[in-house]
């Protein structure tokens, strides 16, 4: 099965911690990362899709983080 993720962060070392964290689990970044303004919070956010081949078939049961 083919699982995809959408990690995010406030734009500090956590996103980048959390991105590299999904790629030593064998997840593969998918298109370009995202950067905008959250205005509510007043902080930069940073955003990156993972895609990932894993065993089984996938059910909305499934822990992606997990994988």
């Amino acid at each position: 099965m083919k699982l995809y993720r959408f990690l995010s962060a406030d734009d500090t070392s956590e996103f980048c911690h959390k991105v590299t964290a999904a790629l030593n689990k064998g997840w593969e970044l998918h298109g370009d990362p995202t950067y905008a303004y959250d205005a509510a919070n007043g902080v930069m956010r940073c955003g990156q899709a993972v895609t990932k081949e894993a065993p089984g078939e996938y059910t909305p049961d499934t822990k992606l983080g997990e994988q």
